[in-house]
């Protein structure tokens, strides 16, 4: 998710992905602790798309 995607979102939108990308980051931890996926880049983009969430969701919030 880009960052332009990300300030069109409203709060509530905001809440709701950061939920639902919190969860996938779990199983795809889980999953490469289990044996290796087959590119280890997801979860470094998708730790990365949560802060991008949270630091647009803290702005929002002020």
């Amino acid at each position: 998710m880009k960052k332009a995607d990300i300030k069109n979102l409203s709060a509530g939108d905001i809440q709701t992905q950061l939920t639902e990308l919190k969860a996938q980051y779990q199983k795809l931890k889980l999953a490469h602790k289990i044996s290796p996926i087959e590119n280890p880049i997801q979860i470094k983009d998708l730790r990365k798309t949560i802060a991008r969430l949270n630091t647009e969701l803290t702005t929002k919030q002020q």
